[in-house]
């Protein structure tokens, strides 16, 4: 926008990934935009604008630019929404009004169902305690983060602390509650956002120390060896590949050079398109060898957004990751990993194996809710973790805290 600015005299837009509004008065006093266009961040926040002028700006839900909910659904045909903000195009059936009858609610678990119920029923008056057993509020949002293209998920963590401090909700870090001890505290109601763990599974070997979850990968930060198999190609399975990837670059690819580097733009507009030819790209294959292994035959990534998956498998093209579907697992022994493939038997030479074959709910606890007699509600992964994500969970969250 800057170079063409030069070249012309009318009123030029600068537009796209506008979601920070330093950036876009950065944009504007250097003068190489007249006006800065947006769209997907007022699907986020509708006061975005209003905020900034009232110097509230650690208050805006920002966009993250999944495009879940607004650009895959306008592909698909439905209604546009918002990831981070269902209430977006449904705000005439998803209503907040301040509540009649103040009740005492427990969230159990501040993933991103249980931190969005809790701003959002306390926004409507309700008193709200926020248990979690780990030092840190964000559940799966602490480890989506770290995936390459996902960093500004942490904009949604700042945006849900800032929240829950100004509605005084009571947050208890590193605390893990029996049911008995929140009935003694006197809630009313209790809402069960304890999310969900990683499904097992079984194979000869399944349970050798280089048999790995996403979580120790992620999470917990277990090393990962330089030959990888990785157990499961939908989002989770993808991300966890690209994550490695990006863990054996020197520097993240975060600035406009090694971006257009990677991507073969011409920045100078030398070439025909700005688009470097296919000899001139940068498309050296990752040192790491990496399989990404499905148990159905047919493409990976089949249940993922359309305005997404292409450049991921894209990049996983361009990294050299090798796909294998219509995979049976047999036996891990000894660093190698036995396979039964449609062309027949097949043994690779693994330094770990990465399990990303999906979830299972955490209800442990709405047993013992039931047995005491307790009103309690299971929201997001808890209650049901197929095909679960941040947009299911969140969309949940803010139906219960609408109607509650």
């Amino acid at each position: 926008t800057g170079k063409l600015k030069k070249l012309i005299t009318i009123p030029i837009v600068a537009t796209n990934r506008f979601n920070n509004l330093d950036d876009i008065e950065e944009s504007l006093v250097s003068g190489e935009a007249d006006m800065v266009s947006m769209a997907r961040p007022f699907l986020a926040d509708p006061e975005i604008v209003k905020k900034s002028f009232e110097g509230r700006k650690s208050e805006v839900n920002t966009c993250i630019a999944c495009n879940q909910a607004c650009l895959d659904h306008t592909f698909a045909n439905k209604r546009s929404s918002c990831l981070v903000n269902p209430q977006a195009c449904h705000e005439t059936e998803m209503v907040f009004h301040p509540t009649d009858k103040k009740k005492k609610l427990a969230v159990i678990g501040s993933g991103p169902s249980g931190m969005a119920f809790a701003v959002k029923a306390a926004e409507r008056g309700h008193e709200v305690t926020l248990f979690e057993k780990q030092d840190r509020l964000g559940g799966q949002f602490l480890m989506a983060q770290k995936i390459p293209g996902k960093s500004e998920f942490k904009e949604t963590l700042r945006y849900f602390d800032v929240m829950l401090k100004k509605l005084k909700v009571t947050v208890k870090l590193g605390e893990e509650v029996a049911a008995q001890q929140i009935q003694q505290q006197g809630f009313d109601e209790v809402i069960l956002s304890t999310g969900v763990i990683p499904r097992q599974v079984s194979f000869e070997g399944h349970r050798a120390d280089n048999v790995l979850s996403y979580v120790d990968v992620l999470k917990k930060g277990a090393s990962v060896g330089g030959r990888v198999g990785i157990i499961g190609t939908g989002g989770i399975g993808i991300d966890t590949a690209l994550f490695l990837l990006k863990q054996e670059q020197e520097e993240e690819k975060g600035d406009s050079e090694s971006f257009a580097q990677h991507w073969g733009i011409d920045k100078e507009g030398h070439e025909r398109g700005s688009l470097l030819k296919k000899e001139k790209k940068n498309n050296a294959p990752s040192n790491r060898e990496i399989y990404l292994l499905q148990r159905s035959e047919g493409r990976i990534g089949r249940g993922l957004g359309k305005t997404t998956l292409w450049v991921h498998r894209l990049e996983l093209q361009k990294s050299g990751v090798k796909i294998l579907t219509g995979v049976e697992y047999l036996k891990f022994e000894e660093g190698k990993f036995h396979l039964r493939t449609k062309e027949g038997p097949r043994i690779l030479d693994l330094d770990h194996i990465i399990v990303c074959a999906g979830q299972d709910p955490l209800q442990e606890l709405a047993e013992d809710f039931k047995h005491l007699g307790m009103k309690y509600h299971l929201i997001g992964g808890a209650r049901d973790s197929a095909k679960i994500d941040a947009k299911r969970a969140i969309k949940e969250a803010y139906e219960l805290a609408s109607r509650i």
